[in-house]
């Protein structure tokens, strides 16, 4: 019988698979606090237990972890880029940064990517498989282990494509932010995704209070097409007004990430499009001078190029920043560090 996966169960389904073993309501939150507050590695570790329980739930349970093969600390900014071995031998990544309002955790939702975003090194070797809830919440608790200072704000924006993984996403969202867990609040913590259209329309209705974040990367259609596949799928049109939807249900102004791309997406040309197409749209855009990936030959334009695209936007209404890079030096980029590692390790 294979062992389940204890640190994936919210603490209903916890408790009652407790009491259909025999045991009272109250173990169930003891055991979920274990895990989720205290965050034990083993049911040894669970001493106010006994040891006949503790043997028990070994036998039919399992607590996934997972296991640090490399930390990178970037000499600039003190950022942590970690390297993560899951159990059947698969790597992925996590970032710690700290800012002013608190320390942030940018997760992977899956073992690489389908997307085939040309810009991110995710997608070079496709998808491996979806992260288990109890995976990506082990990203959190072992860089909050790791640094000894507790996470505020949590990301997903590492490898994967979040609304690709839409079920692990949201249990992981709910036993992350559930108030007998670390308790981060759902206004703390940001989804990316590339514009899946039909999982934009389910978040929606869900009752989250958590930021979308809506990786746009072009002005119109054709330029989106050349950078992003899956914009084949979704016109551009159709993800906006997804993306309207979800702020008229949840209340929660958008971002949009838009990855400087020199000779493809940064001409004054562009930014005056960009700007006619989100001057309804009640939300931010992120400008993002790219992170270059070897294996796509893109470039970042230089500094008054992405200046001058800013103030375009600025003129025209937009609420926008440039987002400072963290951990340039120990490779930040999406995909970059476990790219780099599989190809020494292949």
């Amino acid at each position: 019988m294979e062992k389940r996966d204890i640190k994936s169960l919210t603490l209903e389904e916890l408790t009652e698979e407790l009491k259909a073993q025999g045991y009272p309501a109250y173990r169930g939150k003891q055991i979920y606090q274990w895990l989720h507050v205290k965050l034990a590695e083993s049911f040894e570790e669970m001493t106010d237990l006994s040891k006949d329980m503790r043997r028990s739930l070994a036998e039919r349970y399992r607590i996934v972890q997972l296991k640090p093969v490399q930390v990178l600390v970037s000499k600039v900014d003190g950022t942590r880029k970690y390297l993560f071995a899951l159990e059947d031998g698969h790597i992925i990544e996590s970032v710690w940064m700290r800012y002013k309002h608190g320390d942030s955790v940018c997760i992977s939702s899956q073992v690489g990517c389908r997307m085939g975003c040309r810009f991110c090194a995710s997608t070079l070797d496709g998808l491996e498989r979806d992260l288990r809830p109890s995976e990506m919440l082990e990203q959190v608790y072992q860089i909050q282990k790791d640094t000894g200072e507790r996470i505020s704000h949590v990301v997903v924006m590492g490898s994967g494509e979040p609304l690709d993984n839409l079920e692990g996403l949201l249990a992981f969202i709910r036993l992350l932010c559930g108030p007998e867990g670390l308790n981060i609040s759902q206004r703390n913590i940001t989804v990316s995704t590339c514009g899946l259209v039909p999982e934009i329309l389910r978040l929606s209705e869900e009752g989250l209070q958590i930021t979308l974040a809506l990786s746009l990367h072009a002005p119109d259609d054709e330029v989106r097409e050349r950078l992003m596949p899956i914009a084949k799928r979704y016109p551009l049109q159709e993800v906006l007004d997804a993306c309207q939807r979800y702020f008229q249900t949840t209340g929660r102004r958008l971002t949009f990430e838009y990855s400087l791309i020199k000779g493809e997406n940064d001409s004054p040309g562009h930014a005056h499009a960009l700007a006619r197409l989100l001057k309804d749209q009640h939300g931010h855009v992120n400008l993002i001078p790219v992170n270059p990936v070897k294996e796509r030959g893109l470039a970042q334009p230089d500094k008054k190029r992405i200046d001058a695209f800013k103030n375009i936007l600025e003129k025209s209404g937009i609420n926008v920043t440039i987002r400072r890079e963290m951990g340039r030096d120990i490779n930040g980029a999406c995909g970059q560090l476990r790219k780099s590692f599989l190809q020494k390790m292949g």
